[in-house]
């Protein structure tokens, strides 16, 4: 019997595309979704990454994924939840629609696909069965440019609990929060030294400890509901 495929939703870059490269590497079938089509793309699928187009911005595009996923494949090991939408806060006219859009990434999203994408998690024959919610640093303290990233975000942390106490003992349920991992194009050294001086590990760490994070949980059979923090220390500082 063929082993059942991890999903991982934004899986096109950063992060996503980190963790689905190491868990090919080691193995593991996998799916990613994406927004929009890049180069990058074709990479991934000569690996044998199976990537689905999906907009997670309407109620219709993320059950039009869920039709399309459920077409590929009747089973799943486990789905990380990994898409996301960093949008500064805006006062205008769209702050609202801005506002709509993220609670439909960070939560809508996940909401959806952790209740139609159960009976392909309980498909699987291994024995533990997995979703993970990426939340963030901020959900703890707030953000002055980014509240309704981090209220959307928020909302994804706890509805970790919920799920965790629906789905147990059969699908495990945890989070991350990680904070700043890795730079973007165009970040200078001094934005870095920046960045390194608000933790108390001093470092900007590259996507290997988020991977290291999730084999954890996907290794770990006594773990759910929980948030494990990847914040190099910020709470210290």
């Amino acid at each position: 019997m063929s082993a059942s495929p991890i999903l991982i939703t934004g899986g096109a870059q950063r992060l996503g595309r980190h963790c689905a490269e190491r868990l090919r590497d080691d193995g593991h079938p996998v799916i990613i979704s994406y927004r929009r089509e890049r180069p990058e793309l074709e990479a991934l699928r000569e690996r044998g990454i199976v990537t689905l187009p999906a907009d997670f911005s309407s109620e219709a595009g993320i059950l039009d994924f869920l039709a399309r996923l459920k077409a590929e494949t009747s089973s799943l090991r486990a789905i990380v939840h990994n898409a996301s939408d960093w949008a500064p806060d805006s006062s205008g006219a769209e702050a609202g629609a801005n506002f709509e859009r993220l609670f439909r990434v960070h939560m809508l999203a996940p909401y959806l696909i952790n209740l139609h994408a159960r009976e392909l998690l309980e498909a699987c024959s291994e024995p533990q069965r997995d979703i993970v919610h990426m939340t963030d640093y901020v959900v703890q303290k707030g953000s002055r440019k980014h509240a309704a990233y981090a209220a959307s975000k928020a909302g994804l942390a706890n509805l970790t609990l919920s799920f965790a106490a629906m789905y147990a003992p059969t699908i495990q349920v945890n989070a991350i929060a990680p904070a700043l991992i890795m730079l973007n194009e165009g970040d200078d050294e001094a934005y870095a030294e920046k960045a390194r001086a608000k933790s108390a590990m001093e470092m900007i760490p590259g996507p290997g400890v988020i991977y290291q994070s999730l084999r954890y949980l996907l290794d770990n059979r006594y773990v759910t509901g929980v948030t494990l923090p990847v914040d190099g220390g910020r709470h210290l500082r």
